[in-house]
């Protein structure tokens, strides 16, 4: 039995950015109530203003380092929205849509696979166990789950002494900072050797799969946009080989990004992102859950779930066509989506009532994006401190509501969406999934369910590439070769005021970009991030943020000092802090100008 106490984790490690939670917890170790804090300041919004909208991808896609694309994305379609709105005619070419496609899908291929061996997993896999493994015993169980080729007994004796040599040399590397050995930990050696073979796959392959975007965006990280479309001009010319099969596909120097060698070479990616995922992804978290199945009934939450949308078949502006719906599920109830209003003024909105920001009206109040406030305003104890004082402003995010609810985004409610929208994929996925571990259909809305909506939603995703990638080819082929809407480019050809809002799915959760243009200029600009919907701080009505509410739900801590449960419900968040945070010194000042002639 312990005693009362507020247990703090600061950081929260295997994250990227800044992240403090602090629980409180009772006398017998369970979690009574918990709280965010982003513990870094964000002024993108800050840096923007006056900008060139044209330009502001460039700035907006810097945000994050791990979400490499969905920043300039969000920032591109932001301004596209504004000239659709002014413009209905403006349009965006449909061999860009397919393009962005790709590059989304490969953003969560990539982005999901690596969270999971490399983030997350080692919350579930205990790497110094799998040095008691039998490696004949290992290949006899994955090529029990999988046909994946890399399962013969000497590859995993070959892992195995890979590890034992980390171990004995007391120096566990890229294992390191983890609690090896406590009773949460539940895999046999055998389980956990597997997983950290294919942690040390998953590696090798991350390194090929993002070629995709250095093809179609020139470079990973940071890829190339363009507002009207994307950068990747087509190479083909009619000559040699027209009328003998198609067009013929230029090489040599003066071809550019997009030619055939591109074309074949994303065709072998999409080969092997697929073959990662059906063969080792899948398996292995079907395999690792089935010793944590009482998780589903830890971790969840709000049971509000919110997605903007993405992946259009036909259009940005016709979400009906969205692979990914957009809607909002509330109280766990699948049987209705509600629709979101975007420019209703009490729908979305920011509130700062806990957060190191102020709001000229006061700030009991909600802000809608295009209304919204970026004024600094740190009120909290000075570092070093003990603890952080919860009942006034106690984090660098804001909070976001949907009509004053507080809601989750990210795959599960992604997956929930397209479950409750009647996708036949994601509902044969999410019942094999159940069926086979054997557990409620509730267990969807916990951390254990988190975790496999990830998983699920990869499958979809890789699978849906090819499609995608088979149109593209089929539309150059019948010579449809265009990739950029010219049209409206320069800022004397649009209206003196406009404002837009570019929406996508992130691998984290919904994203969206608000832009509101003057002259030419940017005069406002808002993020509304996964991080800050999911990691917010309470709002004026006490309501909490996504992992305060899932940390709240049937967590008893074994060892104060050995937090792995915090860590378990919080990493299958996946956080991505960077996205709602930013450098400023102690006092809140401006650290540094850029100026870009």
């Amino acid at each position: 039995m312990t005693t009362a106490q507020r247990v703090v984790v600061d950081p929260i490690t295997r994250i990227e950015g800044h992240l403090r939670i602090e629980a409180e917890t009772d006398a017998g170790g369970k979690i009574t109530r918990a709280y965010s804090a982003g513990t870094m300041v964000r002024g993108i919004e800050i840096i923007l203003r006056g900008r060139d909208p044209r330009d502001a991808w460039a700035f907006a896609q810097r945000i994050c380092g791990v979400c490499t694309l969905v920043h300039g994305i969000a920032s591109v379609r932001a301004v596209e929205d504004a000239l659709h709105r002014a413009i209905p005619s403006y349009a965006i070419p449909k061999n860009a849509e397919l393009i962005r496609n790709l590059m989304i899908a490969a953003q969560f291929v990539h982005d999901h696979v690596m969270h999971f061996y490399h983030l997350h997993a080692l919350d579930w896999v205990d790497v110094v166990s799998a040095l008691k493994a039998d490696p004949k015993a290992t290949s006899a169980l994955a090529q029990g789950i999988s046909s994946y080729p890399k399962s013969s007994p000497g590859y995993f004796a070959d892992v195995q002494k890979k590890v034992k040599t980390f171990v004995e040399q007391g120096q566990l590397g890229i294992f390191a900072n983890a609690y090896w050995g406590h009773p949460a930990y539940k895999l046999p050696p055998e389980a956990n050797l597997m997983a950290v073979a294919h942690y040390l796959d998953a590696l090798a392959w991350q390194r090929d799969v993002v070629k995709l975007h250095t093809i179609f965006g020139g470079k990973n990280p940071h890829p190339n946009f363009l507002v009207g479309g994307v950068p990747s001009a087509i190479s083909v010319q009619p000559g040699a080989g027209h009328g003998h099969g198609g067009p013929h596909y230029r090489g040599g120097q003066d071809a550019t990004a997009l030619n055939i060698v591109g074309l074949e070479t994303v065709q072998n990616v999409i080969r092997q992102m697929r073959e990662f995922v059906d063969q080792v992804y899948v398996p292995d978290t079907l395999a690792i859950a089935g010793f944590y199945k009482e998780w589903g009934g830890m971790g969840e939450g709000l049971g509000n779930f919110l997605s903007f949308g993405d992946l259009p078949s036909k259009g940005f502006w016709e979400s009906d066509s969205f692979l990914i719906p957009r809607g909002v599920i509330l109280n766990r109830d699948l049987s209705t989506v509600h629709p979101i209003d975007l420019d209703d003024d009490k729908e979305i909105q920011e509130f700062v009532s806990h957060s190191w920001y102020k709001y000229g009206g006061g700030d009991a109040q909600g802000l809608h994006p295009f209304k919204g406030e970026t004024e600094l305003h740190y009120t909290g104890p000075k570092p070093p401190y003990e603890h952080l004082d919860v009942d006034h402003k106690y984090s660098w995010l804001k909070s976001p509501r949907w009509k004053g609810h507080a809601m989750e985004v990210g795959p599960l409610a992604r997956v929930l969406m397209m479950y409750a929208s009647g996708n036949a994929q994601a509902r044969e996925l999410v019942g094999y999934t159940l069926k086979t571990l054997n557990v409620p259909a509730q267990a969807l809305f916990s951390t254990l369910g988190r975790t496999a909506a990830r998983t699920l939603e990869t499958k979809i995703l890789a699978d849906a590439m090819q499609g995608w990638y088979d149109e593209l080819v089929a539309n150059i082929k019948a010579g449809d070769l265009k990739t950029f809407n010219e049209q409206y480019w320069e800022p004397s050809s649009w209206p003196r005021h406009m404002q837009g809002v570019g929406l996508m799915e992130a691998p984290r959760g919904g994203l969206s970009h608000w832009i509101v243009v003057d002259d030419g200029k940017i005069s406002n600009y808002q993020a509304v991030v996964p991080s800050t919907w999911n990691a917010g701080p309470r709002d004026a009505q006490g309501q909490p943020g996504a992992y305060e509410a899932a940390l709240q739900h049937n967590h008893v801590m074994h060892d104060p000092k050995q937090p792995i449960e915090i860590l378990r419900t919080i990493h299958s968040f996946d956080p991505c802090i960077a996205c709602a945070v930013h450098v400023t010194d102690p006092d809140g000042e401006e650290l540094v100008q850029v100026k870009i002639k």
